[in-house]
């Protein structure tokens, strides 16, 4: 993409309609004069708000996955927007249950990430380039031998495999795991192994918490932080 293009296609984000509903997101200029968009507003007085848009909008979400290199678009910036009532769950019970005994992972876990990241929506993809029922990023559906993100199958085996290795990683730590599942390893390893500071790895681990109890619940079985062993 050149840079004419380049500036074309901010432009067309910039412009996009405004949305203060359920749904939104935001572009800001950082304080080193990037521009970033998320679907969590900033409190830092440091960074300002040039435009709110609509992440309900596909036109919005293409904009976005077609910024050039040189606009900040971090991983762990996804519009994660859980439906209260999954449509789709019943239809990928029997493939989560298959996958947790793969991977000796609860299904009531496997069914509160999928209910996060996508709403058991097998075509979801994020504006950060995540795809599938478990939101996979190209490189770690890469890592996990995954061909095709938005095959359920291939999807759900390989996002279950990273969050096993995850909890692995933090010691069984269901929360660091889910923050390093929401903002990469490497950053929960950065912030001394502690959840990043990030509004929406924060609010992305209480709501997964949640549904975890919400599945069990649901299940009639006791909720524990830890998987099966």
């Amino acid at each position: 993409m050149d840079s004419r293009s380049g500036v074309w296609v901010l432009a067309a984000l910039l412009g996009c309609a405004t949305a203060a509903q359920a749904g939104g997101g935001y572009v800001y200029r950082a304080p080193d004069g990037t521009i970033e968009f998320t679907d969590v507003e900033k409190t830092d007085p440091d960074y300002q708000l040039v435009r709110r848009v609509d992440l309900d909008d596909r036109s919005s979400l293409t904009i976005v996955s077609e910024l050039p290199s040189w606009v900040k678009r971090p991983a762990l910036y996804r519009p994660i927007r859980p439906a209260p009532a999954p449509g789709n769950r019943v239809a990928y019970a029997a493939l989560v249950d298959q996958v947790a005994q793969e991977t000796g992972l609860k299904p009531e876990l496997l069914h509160a990430v999928i209910r996060a990241e996508s709403a058991y929506d097998p075509a979801a993809l994020s504006h950060a380039g995540a795809g599938g029922l478990m939101q996979l990023m190209p490189g770690t559906a890469e890592r996990y031998g995954v061909r095709d993100r938005f095959d359920p199958g291939q999807n759900v085996r390989g996002g279950a495999r990273y969050l096993r290795d995850l909890l692995q990683m933090f010691d069984r730590n269901l929360q660091l795991a889910l923050a390093g599942y929401n903002a990469g390893e490497n950053a929960v390893i950065q912030y001394d192994r502690t959840i990043p500071p990030y509004a929406e790895t924060q609010q992305y681990v209480k709501r997964v918490l949640q549904y975890y109890v919400e599945e069990h619940q649901r299940s009639g079985t006791a909720a524990s932080l830890l998987v099966r062993r």
